[in-house]
């Protein structure tokens, strides 16, 4: 059996169903938030991004590189997009996928809408097959891929981006298999990238919506795949997990759409933070945090190792930090953006904290994952008094999704971090949800 032939298939039966209005809606939300973390990541990281510009030189043009001020050339676009997008670590994503979903999609599609002339409902129906693509390659390999060091966001987006471009642009179904073809051969994403205050995390967004676009460009200019890109005993199966026996899980798994299965952030930081975080949060005004002799916190096995770390080397370090945006959690009662400030990941008041906080493994929480990601917080008073929260759906996890008020209420917080004035955030939020539209409309007020 030729397992990519196979595939992509299926993808296609995917995309020749009627999308349900309520995952387009879900989509408009899911564009909504990439626009708002994309621009604030550009704000979060603009020295760097300035300094970039400064020796890359990149090559001006007509494609907008969202909150950046200037326009560049596709590929520049693409990937700025992609490496701001990321940089807050605020984007969406689904646990059992250990994967961020939009970032790579939207990243290129945007600046592709923007050149093709793209309407907005085209777009956004590219995109829910690209959350499908990305997502049924990701957990058919989870977590053994994790575990083999890959980032998912990076190896499995790849492939969920190249086949909603190409959608969008009308690709044969032969350019389309040349296309996932050199997609399979490009993958690559490291969660090194976690260790030691690395900041390159954002950096397997950004190469990752890069290669994409070159993938598009070779199956456009008549380059020509491998049969079997997916199987065989060299392929990206087995590249990507050291197995012969990986068996793709069905697409719509439960009957569910993927981009339902994603969450939305309501805390800056790395998702296997978020159950301490808000456990912390509801037990808050019971000890001050002055009284706190020691805090353990038990959770699954996957999120301890490289999330356990007392020594905050940076916002980028502590954001992937389960003691620091406890610690900030219990302090500020939220966890925001400023909380993982420059400022304030080197406050003696919140390390003081920091330090007291214990994080483990639990054999019994492990075995709820996927299914729940939960963490179990117990706090000891210096007068020996205890308290204990577990939390297995944090907020803004599809079983508890954050409201309408609450997520506009996020995204005009990232819109004003990012510097966008009311008027025109406000006027972006209505045109997502405005019918047609063509999505350059929408990127013309960012």
């Amino acid at each position: 059996m030729n397992i990519t032939t196979d595939f992509l298939a299926k993808a296609d039966e995917v995309r020749n169903r009627k999308i349900p209005e309520k995952v387009l809606l879900r989509a408009r939300q899911s564009l909504l938030d990439y626009l708002a973390v994309t621009t604030a990541g550009a704000v979060f990281q603009k020295d760097k991004v300035r300094n970039y510009m400064h020796f890359a030189q990149p090559e001006k043009g007509d494609f907008s590189a969202l909150g950046c001020g200037c326009k560049l050339a596709l590929k520049e676009a693409v990937f700025l997009n992609g490496l701001n997008s990321h940089a807050l670590d605020f984007d969406d994503g689904t646990n059992s996928g250990i994967i961020h979903l939009g970032a790579p999609i939207f990243s290129l599609l945007l600046p592709l809408a923007q050149r093709y002339d793209t309407s907005l409902e085209e777009v956004l129906r590219a995109a829910v097959i690209g959350y499908e693509v990305s997502y049924t390659m990701a957990v058919s390999m989870q977590p053994g891929h994790k575990a083999l060091g890959y980032h998912a966001t990076g190896t499995c987006g790849v492939l969920g981006a190249v086949i909603a471009a190409s959608y969008m642009l009308g690709f044969s179904n032969e350019e389309r298999f040349n296309a996932f073809a050199a997609a399979c051969v490009s993958a690559t994403g490291m969660l090194s990238v976690l260790d030691d205050g690395s900041e390159l995390k954002p950096y397997n967004v950004a190469k990752t919506v890069l290669l994409s676009l070159t993938s598009l460009q070779l199956a456009k200019a008549g380059f020509q795949g491998n049969p079997d890109s997916l199987g065989n005993h060299r392929g990206y199966l087995r590249m990507m997990t050291g197995r012969d026996d990986v068996k793709i899980k069905p697409f719509l798994l439960n009957n569910t759409y993927a981009i339902m299965k994603s969450y939305t952030k309501p805390y800056a930081s790395c998702r296997y933070t978020h159950p301490s975080v808000e456990a912390a949060i509801h037990l808050r005004e019971q000890i001050k945090a002055e009284d706190i002799g020691r805090i353990d916190i038990i959770t699954y096995s996957l999120a301890v190792a490289g999330h356990d770390h007392t020594d905050i080397q940076g916002a980028y370090s502590a954001k992937m930090s389960i003691p620091y945006a406890t610690a900030v959690g219990w302090i500020y009662g939220k966890a925001g953006l400023e909380e993982f400030s420059d400022k304030n990941v080197v406050d003696e008041n919140i390390l003081r904290l920091v330090k007291k906080i214990h994080v483990n493994s639990d054999d019994m929480l492990s075995s709820l994952f996927p299914e729940i990601q939960a963490a179990v917080i117990r706090v000891t008073a210096k007068d020996g008094k205890t308290i204990t929260n577990r939390v297995d759906y944090p907020k803004g996890e599809p079983e508890n999704p954050l409201s309408n008020e609450e997520f506009k209420e996020r995204y005009d917080a990232l819109m004003t971090y990012a510097e966008i004035n009311p008027e025109s955030s406000n006027a972006v939020y209505d045109l997502v949800y405005k019918r047609g539209i063509m999505a350059k409309e929408i990127i013309s007020h960012l």
